[in-house]
């Protein structure tokens, strides 16, 4: 039997090579089509899967919520997924995926698990400008370029706040503290693929009197990185001088978060630049890899006074 330590060490060695494993179900038909689409969630994410249990209902839940389980004395909210996702199980609800996400655990009821897939993050491209809804992050092409298999991955972020939204803003401008001074002309250089997460992060960098340049994937971070440089060195600078700090996701197409800041600390012209990991993957073995990675540090998703500590402590370190 796989020990904790060589699953640490297998993820690790993905998050090395810029690979993710995908957890592939079916949520049932979609009511213009006869076929049963795949969709994927990191298997980071996934703490258990399980039969259904006995659920509970609970009055006065909003939509799409099936009522709560308990869980060996834990008790999780369940979240109908395909209704979510406006589909039709053809079995009926068959199964539950528990999850971790940005310090919560709920459960997340599906008609079929199909299989675990290893990809290439370069395999997974980005959703936006595709006609995907804003549930859907990216679209993963799961037999590589020539690929017309294709499973849709969820924004599960967005799904959460849409069944269950928060009831208190995000943004408290009273906790997150004085405007932060940074050098003239720099900027901080963020990236994350959730719609919902990037309009998070920059309401509060907006309210820390930031200046940021909002990318959607590690590549398209990575490349504004090296144009910033190339910029800055025409200018007769360095490219800390234009860039005070790097802000990523972990979970994004193309390149991901680990990618990014593995490329980041292991380039001259980059490693003194602060990077800081933004991601809804909490645990110990997730944080781990971060510290592996060499970020400077890691805060979970999303509480607007954390990241903003985090920040601040990461740029006091350099200016």
């Amino acid at each position: 039997m796989q020990t904790i330590q060589q699953e640490i060490d297998e993820r690790t060695n993905l998050t090395s090579s810029n690979k993710l494993e995908l957890l592939l179900f079916r949520l049932g038909g979609d009511p213009g089509l006869d076929r049963s689409e795949l969709f994927g969630i990191n298997v980071f994410k996934i703490r258990e899967i399980l039969p259904m249990s006995t659920i509970t209902a609970v009055a006065g839940s909003p939509p799409h919520m099936m009522g709560v389980v308990d869980l060996r004395g834990q008790i999780l909210p369940v979240i109908d997924l395909p209704a979510v996702a406006g589909c039709t199980p053809k079995t009926g609800l068959n199964i539950l995926l528990i999850t971790e996400y940005a310090r919560s655990t709920q459960a997340f009821a599906v008609e079929s698990v199909e299989d675990i897939v290893r990809l290439d993050w370069r395999q997974v491209l980005s959703a936006e400008g595709n006609g995907a809804s804003g549930m859907v992050t990216s679209i993963a092409r799961l037999d590589g370029d020539n690929s017309d298999r294709l499973a849709q991955v969820l924004d599960v972020e967005t799904i959460l706040r849409q069944v269950m939204p928060p009831t208190e803003p995000d943004i408290n401008p009273d906790n997150i503290g004085p405007h932060v001074e940074l050098k003239p002309g720099s900027v901080i250089l963020a990236a994350d693929d959730s719609l919902i997460a990037r309009t998070m992060i920059e309401q509060g960098l907006e309210a820390m009197g930031l200046p940021y340049i909002m990318c959607k994937t590690g590549k398209e971070a990575w490349d504004q990185l090296q144009s910033l440089a190339a910029r800055a060195e025409s200018e007769g600078h360095a490219a800390h001088d234009r860039v005070a700090l790097v802000l990523t996701d972990l979970e994004m197409p193309e390149m991901d978060g680990f990618t990014l800041t593995r490329n980041i600390k292991q380039d001259p012209r980059f490693s003194t630049i602060p990077v800081v990991i933004h991601s809804s993957l909490t645990g110990s073995t997730n944080e781990a890899h971060v510290r592996k990675v060499g970020a400077d540090a890691y805060v979970a998703k999303f509480v607007a006074e954390d990241l903003s500590n985090a920040l601040r402590h990461a740029l006091g370190a350099v200016h």
